[in-house]
């Protein structure tokens, strides 16, 4: 698979584009749990209150501040009274009444060092305020007077009474630091939030006092933390719009350039490779594999590169914000995943290999009787071909459907563990609630963390389903690109030279050959000159080896000994697109593009409409393409599908003659053609081909009667060369061959 990545380093920038968007989006929503425990923690239960240091206070509370501060100069000295102007009444409506002091603007040192000091006084004022704390201390004060037979109806009546805190400043010193050292161990054992929040609280309470409205400056927190949160989502989002436009966009030119990538090395491919692979898997493999690999592409960087980022930086705020008294919850939901996954994707991945096997196998089985469909037909074996479908097509399913079935079990598995890590979550964080450890902003938070986290890992997760299948099809994409084709150029420092004394010739010097993976060798030994100007024909019984000595002319396959010499230069030291444009070859099937007459005359070169004309005059063409419609413009479907046999020859023909080649090769190319055609076509040859070397594959010897060369081939070997009346008297086997289809008399003639 990483193999195949290597292929994404055009798009460089575009991935680092990707990745910063993806560190800016996951920053964002990293964000957003904070938001929703400010709102909680803030602007709801602290009434939209910050910190423990109030911005306005009054006279009387500073007063009382006194008996429990030993800072009390420090903290007087940080607030200074406020005017009583009409500005000022309206925004502190008791100031009228009371003197009341707003705090001056220090440092953020200076602020903090003041929160420090007031947020104990300010909680002991809080505790002192409950109404069920009041009552404790007012009969503890009463049994005091009781026992020292102090008090008085007079007394009780004033304690119950006056406020608390003016009681206090009547009692003796000693009884009031008896009180505050109570009050202080109790303090000392309560978590931080609690101490803060009670402080907070009486905070609340003194703007009341004063005559502030708490509930705008509630609202006002939410709505100024709630914009921030949207803010931060809007960035989210269009981060997450940008990174799916480019993550697309590098999908489909990856895409795009590994098809390319494979298809120019498939037609670098001898037709050995093309042998090993099948055209069926080639095809797969450029269309259905890579299409496999870019859908993984689509979603990678979203998934598994965003997955870990968020992963990483969930954890990294949980341990630096959050209580880590909660944090094995996470470790051991990522456990449970891991386990899951990794249980899924052993189960899974032999089958997605044998996946792309099973569809290789269907599309050649399909292929087979699309193409066969006429000889189907004609031997009325349908029923035979719906059952090879079939079974190939039923194999397919069945690994279908244990695959889908076990990744089946995946979202289900992990529904349930993130639901019981949040029934966990919620269970664990209200214990620390009811114990004063945490908020339950901070435990909301906790829980968007650990759901961030968790799904960051199912998001990888889910890229499992995706994975196995797209790492099997990579290998098969390696494969091609890895291949070496077996027929390849030399570097071209160490090419040779055609030498244009030797135009047209083409010599066999003791070639011998057979295919890959055989063991028995086709030709043997064949050693001939076809030189310019001449017709050199090639006769043998079917298998004899005809074919594969033209083939080995334009290099298609290599000899296993000997040489083949062009233009007196050897076809393995020359360069292939150069070997091949000194060539006109007509293959035994013939083969048109998907197109118009024209576009398959003028396929190997670009020639003017006079000369195309004048190619498929030579080939006998001219009279069927004048009968359609469209003359040279007619359609010509996939395969020539729409014209007959004796057509795409002749067609064919015309092609080669098109590119006006210094050696003409027909195998067996006039074989569809009646005998007619056949005559016609071959004096019309002989003017276009003056001067050229022509080599001619046939069965019939009534096409090669006026050939200067005849070679004689039987099981792989020469077993005679002449001309047609040495032959007669020479060779046996060809006289066998001419002997059965022509007669006395037609033998003796020179013309057909």
């Amino acid at each position: 698979m990483l193999k195949i990545l290597k292929n994404l380093k055009r798009s460089w920038k575009s991935l680092l584009i990707i990745f910063i968007l993806l560190c800016i989006q996951a920053g964002a929503d990293l964000k957003l749990p904070n938001f929703t425990s400010q709102i909680v923690n803030v602007g709801i239960q602290q009434g939209g209150i910050e910190n423990p240091l109030p911005e306005a206070i009054r006279k009387s509370t500073l007063d009382n501040i006194k008996n429990f501060s030993v800072d009390y100069n420090k903290i007087l000295s940080s607030y200074e009274k406020i005017e009583k102007n009409e500005e000022n009444i309206a925004k502190y409506p008791n100031i009228e009444s009371e003197d009341i002091y707003k705090l001056k603007d220090l440092t953020k040192q200076e602020k903090e060092e003041l929160e420090k000091s007031l947020s104990t006084p300010l909680m002991v004022m809080n505790i002192l305020e409950n109404e069920e704390y009041k009552e404790q201390i007012k009969q503890s004060i009463k049994n005091s007077l009781l026992s020292s037979n102090n008090i008085s109806s007079i007394n009780e009546q004033f304690i119950e009474s006056s406020d608390i805190f003016q009681i206090l400043k009547l009692l003796p010193e000693k009884v009031i630091s008896n009180l505050l050292n109570g009050i202080n161990k109790q303090i000392d054992t309560m978590p931080e939030s609690i101490k803060e929040q009670s402080a907070i609280a009486f905070i609340k309470t003194e703007y009341e006092a004063i005559g502030i409205n708490t509930t705008n400056i509630s609202n006002m927190y939410i709505l100024k933390t709630g914009a921030q949160m949207l803010g931060v989502a809007l960035v989210s989002m269009v981060c997450a719009i940008l990174i799916m436009y480019y993550s697309s966009r590098v999908a489909a030119q990856f895409g795009k350039d590994l098809r390319d990538k494979v298809f120019k090395k498939t037609l670098s491919f001898s037709t050995k490779e093309f042998s090993e692979f099948g055209a069926a898997s080639l095809i797969t493999r450029n269309t259905n594999d890579i299409q496999r690999i870019q859908d993984l592409l689509a979603i990678l960087f979203r998934v598994v590169v965003y997955g870990p980022i968020i992963a990483i930086g969930g954890l990294i705020t949980v341990i630096s914000t959050s209580n880590l008294s909660m944090a094995w919850i996470i470790g051991l939901a990522v456990v449970l995943i891991i386990i899951v996954v990794g249980t899924l994707f052993g189960t899974t991945m032999p089958r997605f290999k044998l996946m792309q096997k099973l569809i290789d196998k269907l599309n050649l089985v399909s292929r087979e009787i699309l193409t066969g469909i006429p000889v189907i037909r004609a031997f009325n074996t349908q029923k035979r071909e719906e059952k090879r479908f079939e079974i190939a097509n039923q194999d397919l399913m069945k690994n279908s459907i244990f695959v889908n079935r076990v990744m089946s079990l995946m979202m289900p598995i992990m529904t349930l563990i993130m639901q019981s890590i949040i029934l966990l979550i919620i269970w664990v964080g209200g214990h620390n609630i009811n114990s004063g450890v945490m908020q339950v902003g901070d435990m909301m938070a906790f829980l968007q963390y650990a759901m961030q986290i968790i799904m960051s890992f199912l998001m990888i997760s889910m890229i499992s389903i995706i994975l196995p299948r797209a790492a099997v099809s990579a290998n098969r994409i390696n494969e091609i690109i890895e291949k070496e084709p077996e027929i390849k150029d030399k570097p071209e420092k160490e090419q040779a030279k055609f030498d244009e004394s030797k135009k047209g010739i083409v010599e066999f010097k003791d070639v011998s050959f057979k295919y890959p993976e055989a063991d028995t060798e086709v030709l043997k030994n064949i050693t001939f000159t076809a030189k310019a100007g001449e017709t050199t024909a090639i006769i043998g019984s079917t298998g004899s080896g005809k074919s594969t000595i033209v083939n080995l002319i334009p290099r298609f396959y290599d000899v296993t000994s000997g040489e083949i010499l062009v233009d007196g230069a050897n076809i393995k030291d020359v360069a292939q697109k150069d070997l091949r444009k000194r060539i006109g070859f007509v293959p035994q099937k013939g083969m048109l593009f998907s197109g118009t007459i024209e576009s398959n005359i003028k396929y190997g070169k670009d020639i003017s409409d006079e000369e195309m004309e004048k190619a498929a005059d030579i080939a006998q063409a001219t009279e069927f393409i004048n009968n359609k419609e469209d003359k040279f413009k007619s359609e010509i479907a996939q395969g020539g599908n729409n014209v007959s046999g004796g057509q795409k020859q002749r067609l064919s023909i015309a092609r080669a003659l098109a590119i006006d080649p210094e050696i003409f090769i027909f195998d067996d190319s006039f074989s569809a053609l009646d005998l007619k055609t056949d005559r016609n076509l071959r004096e019309a040859l002989k003017e276009k081909t003056e001067g050229k070397t022509v080599i001619i594959v046939a069965q019939r010897v009534s096409t090669i009667l006026n050939a200067e060369q005849i070679i004689v081939l039987e099981e792989g070997k020469i077993v005679g060369i002449g001309t047609h009346d040495e032959l007669l008297e020479s060779c046996e086997t060809y006289k066998q061959i001419a002997t059965s289809q022509l007669s006395e008399e037609e033998l003796k003639r020179k013309e057909m």
